[in-house]
């Protein structure tokens, strides 16, 4: 009940922290699909390049988040604003699950199916954009989803570094000893969590329906 009445009277507060918080895990999200998927169609075509890339993609989601918003924080420009920051942060730890659902979506369609486009005359182009992409579209929404659940997640450690986002409250509830505070942060940023991994669920779900 306590809860309810702290977000009835901060409600202005809680909504700009949301919109902090989506903005963050929105721009993130975009760059890492921006990045991840024609480095996840390079490895169907060059798949001596799976350990490297791959590999590199691993040992980021492997620091710690707060350890790697240290390291880049030097970082000229980038690390001057806050926001740029985690946004890199972000888009560095969502690149993995879709590089490989990306590689794992294409290498997964139907060699028959690719055979026969061949065999009317498609180019390696035309193949992708037309065969194997829309038939990998389900895999890779799948690591999207992946993608966006973890970015809501890590954003909230962002706070730490002043990027603002729902971490604020957890962060401020922490020092002040409220859990109040803290749920206040933890609560709207496991709804968004759920929202965002329903929502890519269906979209998941209805594309790989008619396969």
């Amino acid at each position: 009940m306590n809860l309810l009445k702290f977000f009835a009277s901060n409600r202005t507060e809680v909504v700009e922290l949301t919109l902090e918080h989506l903005w963050l895990v929105g721009v993130s999200t975009l760059f890492a699909v921006a990045i991840g998927l024609p480095l996840g169609i390079l490895l169907t075509r060059k798949p001596w390049l799976s350990k490297p890339i791959l590999g590199s993609a691993n040992i980021l989601q492997t620091i710690p988040s707060l350890a790697l918003f240290g390291l880049l924080l030097p970082a000229p420009w980038i690390g001057e604003r806050a926001d740029r920051l985690a946004i890199l942060a972000l888009t560095l730890y969502s690149l993995l699950p879709i590089i490989r659902n990306t590689y794992a979506g294409i290498v997964g369609v139907d060699r028959a199916v690719v055979e026969a486009g061949r065999g009317m005359g498609l180019t390696d182009r035309q193949l992708l954009f037309r065969v194997e992409l829309p038939l990998a579209l389900g895999v890779i929404i799948a690591g999207v989803r992946v993608a966006t659940v973890i970015s809501v997640g890590v954003a909230t450690i962002a706070a730490a570094i002043g990027a603002g986002g729902l971490g604020e409250y957890i962060f401020r509830g922490l020092a002040m000893v409220n859990n109040n505070l803290i749920l206040a942060g933890a609560v709207p940023a496991a709804a968004l969590a759920l929202l965002a991994d329903l929502s890519l669920g269906l979209i998941e779900r209805s594309l790989r329906a008619p396969q």
